[in-house]
């Protein structure tokens, strides 16, 4: 759990950066990649997380500035890319700037359980890396090398000295 707003901007520098790598990695052909038939596509998933963490930190107070045209996907991954980037630096800098330490403690009411504010920014968190996996099967899926999140896709095994991915 986070004690200070500098924990937690460290947390969420650190999964931002990761999340941009999967981003950059993203073509405009990509985005078209759907879970199923008629299922969400990459490209509505990683906008949805996108658009959603100055919604989600609007709701608990802090005020950030909202996505233009949040519920029309955009064709380009590179602006979908370059939105997220942007997103993720206002949001450090609006908790840096609104948040002290002391506040991480208060309790709000987060989607009916009671929460301290470092909970929830650890929800933003877990939500983001939620979709983000589901990004990267869908990437791979649309016929792309993923990029490693946790660890190296299978095409980077060999460097690792692994020439036979385990079953």
């Amino acid at each position: 759990m986070y004690v200070t707003i500098s924990d937690f901007i460290k947390e969420w520098n650190k999964e931002a950066k990761l999340t941009q790598n999967v981003l950059d990695g993203l073509t405009d052909e990509s985005l078209k990649q759907p879970v199923y038939h008629e299922g969400r596509t990459l490209g509505r998933i990683v906008w949805h997380f996108t658009t959603n963490i100055p919604e989600y930190l609007a709701h608990f107070g802090l005020k950030v500035e909202k996505v233009d045209r949040a519920d029309n996907v955009p064709t380009s991954a590179k602006e979908i890319s370059e939105t997220f980037k942007k997103v993720s630096a206002q949001a450090a800098q609006a908790i840096e700037q609104q948040w002290e330490d002391e506040t991480l403690k208060q309790v709000q009411n987060a989607f009916g359980r009671e929460e301290t504010n470092a909970s929830i920014l650890m929800g933003l968190i877990k939500h983001i890396v939620h979709h983000r996996g589901q990004a990267t099967i869908l990437i791979r899926q649309a016929g792309l090398k993923p990029f490693g999140v946790y660890g190296p896709p299978k095409e980077d095994w060999v460097h690792l000295g692994v020439e036979k991915p385990p079953l």
